[in-house]
């Protein structure tokens, strides 16, 4: 119980189907001297859902796990220049690791959550399927889960739009029904991203130079940018350029150097391939005649690709490339409805750029 609509209306809906639900909220951080995160806020809707529904809610503190298995994870892929994806290794980390474990050993038959996902049961095991709202399928945030962590779990919203589920909530008399969906990360919040990773990692500055070789100016540390951003590099009026947005086109990290271009697809943006950390199957890989489709950041519009295992990973080709695919997030792949896994990207392949 997160004290959002969704969690709420799956609990309501288990109940409905006759099972006996408890409720487990989840604290992750307990770091936040400026009231950023919400946690304390989301703990008294989680409670005043869980009164109406009739319902016990246990708190469970999970910030250590938090703090060592994700968030030291997410310092250290910045300062190496990745753009890490904190709520994969959540859900991988926590969330299907030492809560669910927690939740089965109080006893539970079933562990339940509010994601937008399907689980469909089979002989070899369980299957991951997109949800039925598109808009909102979270398969992406939980590829990287371990397949035997899926047994014994539901997700009771997977067959429901989210007005649905806001309908169902208004209708069950909840009080979180028009509550507005969580965005971002809970140790940041609403505070500026750069301010708050420079309480953690020491400014590195470096020349910002266009892709014509000129130095156009200076950042404050790599780790501040990523691929195909446009907001935020204070490069002001530069002589002999158009009046237009510039965007990160790559990052020399022997050099400190941002790259910079007034081009948005520019060719350095632009990837035909990507290579993938240790991939995390979610049962057998594809064969090669099966149609696969890819995703590389939430949301994205599905793209058609092929795949094939290099070691531990996976080579993964775009029918048409993708522009910037950033080291640190993960590429998912999907047939037929089907999530089939997810890894890493630690290497891609772009149009025209040295590697």
């Amino acid at each position: 119980m997160s004290g959002g609509v969704d969690s709420s209306v799956s609990a309501y809906l288990l109940k409905e189907q006759g099972f006996r639900v408890s409720g487990l909220f989840m604290v992750n951080w307990t770091e936040d001297e400026q009231g950023y995160c919400t946690a304390a806020e989301d703990f008294q809707d989680a409670r005043r859902v869980c009164e109406e529904l009739d319902i016990p809610l246990h708190r469970v503190d999970f910030s250590h796990e938090y703090r060592e298995r994700v968030f030291a994870r997410f310092l250290a892929d910045y300062a190496s220049g990745k753009t890490p994806n904190p709520d994969v290794l959540c859900n991988r980390e926590v969330k299907f690791q030492p809560f669910r474990d927690y939740a089965l050993r109080l006893g539970a038959d079933f562990v339940a959550t509010g994601h937008y996902a399907r689980i469909e049961p089979h002989e070899d095991g369980p299957h991951l399927l997109r949800a039925v709202d598109e808009n909102k399928d979270q398969t992406y945030f939980l590829a990287a889960v371990a397949r035997a962590h899926f047994e014994r779990v539901l997700f009771p919203i997977g067959t429901l739009t989210k007005p649905e589920v806001r309908s169902i909530a208004q209708r069950a008399g909840l009080p979180v029904h028009r509550k507005k969906d969580s965005t971002g990360i809970c140790f940041i919040g609403e505070r500026e991203f750069r301010a708050f990773l420079a309480r953690y990692l020491k400014p590195d500055p470096g020349p910002i130079i266009d892709d014509r070789g000129r130095e156009i100016g200076t950042h404050q540390g790599l780790m501040y940018y990523t691929l195909g951003q446009r907001r935020g590099l204070g490069i002001g009026g530069t002589r002999g350029t158009r009046e237009a947005p510039w965007y990160v086109i790559a990052k020399d990290t022997e050099r400190k150097a941002l790259i910079v271009s007034q081009d948005a697809q520019h060719p350095w943006l632009m990837c035909r391939e990507l290579l993938t950390g240790v991939f995390n199957w979610l049962g057998p890989p594809p064969t090669p005649d099966i149609p696969l489709l890819a995703r590389i950041r939430h949301r994205q519009a599905l793209q058609a690709c092929t795949a094939e295992p290099v070691g531990d990973g996976v080579r993964v080709r775009f029918a048409t490339p993708q522009r910037a695919v950033v080291a640190g997030q993960y590429c998912v792949l999907y047939a037929d409805g089907r999530c089939l896994g997810g890894g890493e990207i630690v290497g891609t392949t772009c149009l025209g750029r040295p590697q």
